[in-house]
């Protein structure tokens, strides 16, 4: 919305129009106020000019937001009505820029495509034609509410915009600014698929909120995240900073099925298995948790290390391995799927890991090769559970629990 030292996307005319039609209320403002100007005759016409059986009848037009207003909400959903007539052109500019809108069909009514930009100065004018052949132009300023951007919340959006990801992948949008009003920015966010797929919203707290479909997305699936929360009212002074679309694929849907009692993971993809990999999961005291577990993030190579699980350097459990390969994470925690050279003897037999599932480094290349992030593992035969919010955990929750915490 403002400029500030983050990058931001440029707002298309589109996008900010839609900021002119939420309607404010602003105080002692409503559909009632008139558009000043003059007549086609050039006259000094007032909104409620009396009308007499020797003059033409002449157009009145009115919009919701007062001649020279300040301070106008952000939220404001700018309209025009014509009364005795109908619009035949309106335009709303900002700083040089032409912002959008739509006359209904019967020219009564014209609705912006957006609400409205903080501390920006909004020229609006107006054309009618009355039933006579006469016609009325107006003209209106007003000027909105400036905002810092600590009363104005951004949301990211994850996946990214032309990514594949895995069939588990939930659409997460976290704010920068808490939202306490969840269900009017609830109210501005959709997410459509091709195939169509039943899903909900789900917080996870003031700052996070999920999506998932509720069984794991169709392999094949094109999905279109909207989140329209630019200018929305997103409670306790705050309001949303930006728009944001985006648009992603679900890839083949692959599943690796692991089960810590056999020490063995099953591959699938699309259904067929490829693969029975010999594995080793967490020895007693590092409990590798049961449940479902989606693909988060992979690295190539990457540094393991005991105290960032908690395991002090002095302990007799300490580890400190720099080039850990193939590494897949699963919770935030630090549960991975990882090449585990180390434990080859006992992948397949026994359990010695602290939590994370290991297996050869050939094993664990071939894996890394073919997994996106998005991708399930579902995780069986330990007594420990998976915790929903420890990475994307979604599907640990049932759908009707899931929705319930929808704000809608």
């Amino acid at each position: 919305m403002t400029t500030s030292s983050r990058t931001r996307r440029a707002r298309s005319a589109a996008a900010l129009v839609v900021a002119l039609l939420g309607a404010a209320a602003l105080a002692g403002c409503d559909a009632s106020a008139g558009i000043t100007g003059t007549t086609a005759g050039g006259e000094s016409a007032s909104p409620d000019a009396t009308e007499t059986a020797e003059a033409p009848v002449t157009p009145v037009l009115r919009t919701n937001v007062a001649r020279g207003a300040t301070d106008v909400p952000v939220s404001t959903v700018l309209t025009v009505k014509a009364k005795r007539g109908s619009l035949t052109d309106v335009t709303a500019s900002y700083d040089g820029g032409t912002v959008p809108g739509s006359i209904s069909a019967d020219g009564l009514r014209w609705k912006a495509e957006d609400r409205l930009e903080p501390g920006v100065t909004y020229t609006l004018s107006a054309a009618a034609r009355g039933e006579e052949g006469t016609r009325t132009k107006r003209t209106t300023s007003f000027t909105t509410e400036a905002l810092t951007l600590d009363q104005q919340t951004y949301p990211s959006v994850a996946p990214l915009a032309g990514e594949t990801v895995g069939v588990g992948m939930p659409v997460i949008v976290t704010f920068d600014i808490p939202v306490t009003d969840r269900a009017e920015i609830e109210r501005h966010m959709s997410v459509t698929s091709k195939p169509a797929q039943t899903g909900t919203w789900h917080w996870l707290n003031d700052t996070e909120v999920h999506w998932r479909p509720k069984k794991y997305w169709q392999a094949g699936t094109d999905v279109h995240v909207d989140v329209d929360i630019n200018g929305v009212d997103a409670g306790g002074g705050i309001y949303g900073q930006e728009d944001r679309t985006v648009d992603f694929t679900v890839g083949d849907a692959h599943i690796y099925k692991v089960d810590a009692q056999t020490h063995q993971m099953k591959v699938f993809s699309n259904g067929d298995l490829l693969r029975t990999i010999p594995i080793t999961t967490g020895k007693a005291g590092f409990t590798t948790r049961s449940g479902v577990k989606v693909i988060i993030e992979k690295f190539a190579e990457k540094r393991m290390n005991s105290e960032t699980v908690g395991i002090p350097a002095d302990s007799a459990e300490a580890y400190d391995i720099d080039d850990v390969k193939w590494a897949m994470r699963l919770t935030y925690s630090g549960e991975f799927i990882h090449a585990a050279p180390w434990s080859v003897g006992s992948q397949g037999y026994a359990n010695v890991s602290h939590g994370c599932t290991g297996m050869s480094t050939a094993n664990a290349g071939w894996l890394y090769s073919m997994t996106r992030r998005g991708d399930v593992v579902e995780y069986t035969g330990t007594g420990r559970p998976m915790e929903a919010e420890n990475g994307y955990g979604d599907w640990n929750i049932g759908y009707a629990d899931y929705k319930a915490d929808s704000a809608l």
